[in-house]
């Protein structure tokens, strides 16, 4: 079974009279712009996880808030599934539409409404880009701190929706760590502010609840955001080893030590040499794997921890640590990084993404495990990660024009998930579940936990016309993909038909 696009998801919907919701559309909103023919449907088929392609019954590109008020309340009349899309830049089929569902597409939305300098906050629409957030901020000599590869385009409604993170999330947190409110509609309309603009909102932390909901729960319409001080003084080490699981160790040895990184990441060779040929960044050839350790702070204090973590990195068995000269070797360093996904892209028709977070001292544990089912799935996984915080994103990779290839990648994928969550740790760290990772959910969570997540679900949206098919599998799902989570030797509902 395909894991990652299931079509029994679209075709348990009802049917959608397609020329009456338009008109009841055009209507409601004569300004609205909205797209129906084939054509101009097919950019929208799908998001960054870009193999899966679903043509959406109609795109909608509201401007105004007005717009996406409507269009909620005319497709709930209608029992017409609504999914949010931003940047599109997702990986796990979190906005990859429905054919019988409106896509709701927020990217016009793209105003910054206010810097507060000494609030340390900015307010934003969904579709501000999360680079453009820091450049903003840049003239008070302030920043967003988190930084997913894709900054550059992804949008900060995708990324509350995801609760992204990036290179630097070990020290400055991911999204959750760094929204202080979230201005949403539900599927009623109804405007809703979660969170606040104090240190505190009274009642239940709904905010944290809405971030990484994958816009299940409602429509983000703006977004305060925390904005931190730019460090005095940034300085990268890159330390080179001869052997995968040594630099696997020394993640644990660096934290152990008492420091904190304000990014420490991991690259093993091949994704090493992808990168080097793409970017030049200065990467040496020759090692089997490298940590990249980021220390910001005051000048005297940065100093220091860089002499601690080479010390630290010596004793693991670190074969080389050099240190960027200067802020133009710095930004090289994670150049190649940051460009790891794309270098990957050029050296594989097709290239699968995984993620996955577990425990930091499994980290030599599950890179043999990577290692042993890379060969007996019989494709190249290249290693890239956030290693501070156990982030894992395994690069699969394999030709979809080869029969066969693309299903095993989607088992080895699942299999790399299942690791993860063996071993203590999760299915996804910053990606979401979206479509891609449903069935392991079932791996991760018992049935009590996934009745207790539709029922949130529920609360918000009792009818399910937000995103569906997304994050949450059926009880039905798990005893038909073998993997639901067995508690104390028991499986739960045994009078559930398995396949």
């Amino acid at each position: 079974m395909n894991i990652l696009y299931d079509e029994r998801i679209d075709g348990a919907l009802p049917d959608v009279d397609k020329a009456a919701l338009l008109a009841a559309l055009e209507a409601a909103e004569p300004e609205l712009k909205i797209l129906h023919d084939a054509e101009r449907l097919r950019p929208y088929e799908c998001d960054g996880l870009s193999m899966y392609r679903t043509q959406p019954l109609l795109v909608v590109l509201p401007e105004h808030i007005d717009q996406v008020a409507s269009v909620l309340r005319i497709c709930k009349e209608r029992k017409v599934p609504v999914v949010a899309r931003g940047a599109g830049t997702g990986l796990s089929g979190g906005a990859l539409p429905l054919e019988k569902g409106v896509l709701l597409v927020m990217s016009k939305f793209k105003r910054i409404l206010e810097v507060n300098a000494p609030g340390r906050f900015a307010r934003v629409q969904p579709g501000v880009r999360n680079l453009a957030i820091s450049q903003a901020a840049a003239p008070y000599d302030l920043y967003y701190a988190p930084d997913p590869s894709s900054q550059i385009a992804c949008s900060i409604g995708g990324n509350v929706a995801e609760n992204a993170g990036g290179v630097h999330c070990l020290k400055y947190g991911l999204t959750v760590h760094n929204v202080l409110k979230v201005d949403m509609l539900t599927i009623d309309a109804e405007p809703v502010t979660l969170g606040s603009d104090a240190l505190d909102a009274p009642g239940f932390d709904l905010l944290a609840l809405f971030t990484g909901s994958e816009g299940m729960l409602g429509i983000v319409t703006e977004v305060t955001v925390r904005l931190l001080p730019k460090p005095v003084v940034a300085k990268v080490l890159m330390a080179s080893f001869d052997d995968v699981e040594k630099a696997g160790r020394a993640v644990g040895d660096i934290i152990a030590a008492g420091i904190i990184p304000g990014g420490l990441e991991m690259m093993d060779k091949l994704s090493i040499h992808a990168a080097e040929d793409f970017i030049h960044a200065g990467y040496p050839l020759d090692a089997e794997a490298i940590l990249l350790c980021e220390l910001d702070g005051v000048e005297s204090d940065v100093d220091e921890d860089c002499a601690l973590v080479r010390e630290v990195l010596m004793k693991a068995g670190a074969t080389k640590v050099q240190q960027a000269k200067d802020e133009a070797e710095r930004a090289k360093f994670w150049a190649g990084r940051k460009n790891a996904f794309p270098a990957v892209g050029r050296i594989s028709p097709d290239y699968y993404c995984m993620d996955g977070t577990i425990p930091r001292r499994h980290l030599p544990k599950v890179l043999n495990g990577i290692a042993e089912l890379s060969e007996q799935y019989g494709l190249r996984v290249a290693n890239v990660f956030h290693a501070g915080d156990g982030n894992m994103h395994p690069l699969i990779l394999f030709d979809a024009n080869t029969p066969g290839e693309l299903e095993r990648a989607e088992h080895l994928g699942g299999k790399i998930l299942e690791l993860c969550v063996e071993v203590g740790g999760s299915i996804t760290g910053e990606h979401g579940v979206g479509r891609e990772k449903i069935n392991q959910m079932c791996a991760q969570f018992n049935s009590d936990e996934i009745t207790f997540f539709h029922a949130v679900k529920a609360a918000f949206d009792e009818e399910g016309l937000l995103n569906p098919g997304k994050n949450i599998p059926t009880l039905n799902r798990c005893a038909e993909f073998g993997a639901m989570h067995i508690h104390r030797g028991q499986l739960p509902h045994p009078e559930l038909e398995r396949f």
